[in-house]
């Protein structure tokens, strides 16, 4: 998409510019994203589905591409953004969801998966093929993870020729744990090493010469390293620009790649300047507004049980209700037991919870939640108490306290860092 080369070209050129990347499927998280884009005048609003999420087996989501493409451009549509101004783009597109069949049958189905992709309008590809299938060995070789990517990228580009539209534009390599985020604590990180991140490059390059990708080889726009922020279930690794400088550097010798920074959730927005300032201008961000959007569901669920006497929809308890009875989704990354489980199942940083929104029993808690609290609105001090920072916001912009507006705000608040490092020029307006 030529916007994402302009991207680049200005980046390049010396402005410390970057693009937000929103890797949600929530319909609030998306919105949220949408309208922070709207008003921050940001030419592209990017955001961005995993191979987890979305793919043609339906990912946890139950959604495929196209379905996928037609909830968010629905959300653009009511809230008056341009289609034209979405971009949809897939991330660590590859093998991941399938890794318990032999490498054959996974890469035959990621082929599958990006055809769907890019026919169903995603112009965002990050080719992801850095994880082991049943037969593979641990780790796999960088020749054999450049091989797979330039496999994927071939379908892509094949797919777009016959689906017409814009060209993609492609992310290679990968530095982070896999899609849903590092199942144990981790230790302090090892930043990506200046050599280690150019032979990536250059061995993705040369591979994709010999499969008659050259013409691809441009609209490699940014490489996914690890700049040595990554977040646990407890704690955060801050972004320390000086253990990052030389890896920073690596990069001002490419002029048309830049960095793509994932795991970036959680960082304070003086880091997120930094990151960008320091060439990882694609500031990838998930879980950190799927927690946000759980945080305000739980001062909602606060709300309700203070201001409402009979009826509730104990939202909450249905929540924890759900995710008791269908671990499958948390059982791999936490380990406890009892109030220590309990505590982990809503306020655990890597926000397993993020699984749950869709499930059935829980959208009509939602929905009884939302319809509570709508059809007998709580005092302004009642919502001052528990969602302040979304009140102001909705304050001072003038518009309706409703549920859904509060919990936009509260999201807005951690995109608010986002989109002042990667548009530090722009004022924030209304949307």
């Amino acid at each position: 998409m030529r916007a994402m080369l302009d991207l680049v070209a200005r980046h390049k050129s010396g402005a410390p510019c970057g693009i937000v990347s929103v890797c949600s499927a929530h319909p609030l998280v998306v919105e949220a994203a949408l309208r922070h884009a709207m008003a921050a005048k940001a030419p592209i609003a990017l955001i961005e589905a995993t191979c987890n999420q979305v793919n043609q087996d339906g990912g946890y989501t139950g959604m495929q591409p196209a379905d996928f493409r037609d909830f968010v451009f629905a959300i653009a549509d009511r809230v008056g953004l341009e289609r034209q101004r979405v971009l949809l783009g897939g991330d660590h597109l590859g093998p991941n969801p399938w890794t318990h069949l032999s490498a054959i049958d996974a890469m035959d189905k990621a082929e599958i998966m990006v055809d769907a992709y890019v026919r169903a309008g995603f112009r965002k590809v990050h080719a992801d093929c850095s994880m082991s299938c049943a037969d593979d060995p641990v780790p796999l070789p960088e020749q054999t993870i450049a091989e797979r990517a330039a496999r994927l990228i071939a379908v892509s580009e094949k797919a777009w020729r016959e689906a017409g539209g814009d060209a993609p534009v492609y992310v290679i390599g990968t530095e982070v744990p896999v899609p849903g985020g590092a199942s144990e604590d981790l230790p302090e990180l090892e930043v990506t090493s200046p050599e280690a991140a150019l032979l990536t490059i250059r061995t993705h390059e040369r591979i994709f010469r010999q499969r008659v990708l050259a013409a691809a080889w441009p609209r490699v726009i940014a490489e996914v390293v690890q700049p040595g922020v990554e977040f646990d279930h407890h704690k955060v690794i801050d972004y320390d620009r000086t253990k990052a400088k030389a890896l920073s550097c690596a990069i001002e010798t490419l002029p048309t790649i830049l960095y793509e920074a994932h795991s970036t959730d959680y960082q304070t927005p003086q880091a997120l300047r930094e990151l960008v300032e320091d060439h990882f201008a694609i500031l990838k961000v998930g879980p950190g507004v799927t927690f946000a959007l759980r945080e305000a569901l739980w001062a909602l669920d606060a709300i309700e049980r203070e201001w409402i006497a009979d009826n509730r929809s104990n939202f909450r308890d249905v929540v924890l209700e759900r995710m008791q009875a269908e671990p499958r989704n948390w059982s791999k990354y936490y380990h406890a037991s009892g109030r220590a489980l309990t505590f982990d199942l809503q306020y655990s940083l890597s926000d397993r919870i993020r699984y749950y929104w869709p499930d059935t029993q829980i959208m009509a808690a939602q929905q009884k939640l939302f319809d509570n609290l709508t059809g007998n609105p709580p005092p302004l001090s009642l919502i001052s108490q528990y969602l302040p920072d979304a009140y102001a916001a909705i304050r001072s912009k003038g518009l309706t306290v409703t549920p859904a507006q509060l919990v936009m705000a509260h999201i807005g608040v951690v995109l608010d860092g986002y989109y002042a490092a990667t548009q530090p020029q722009v004022e924030m307006l209304d949307a």
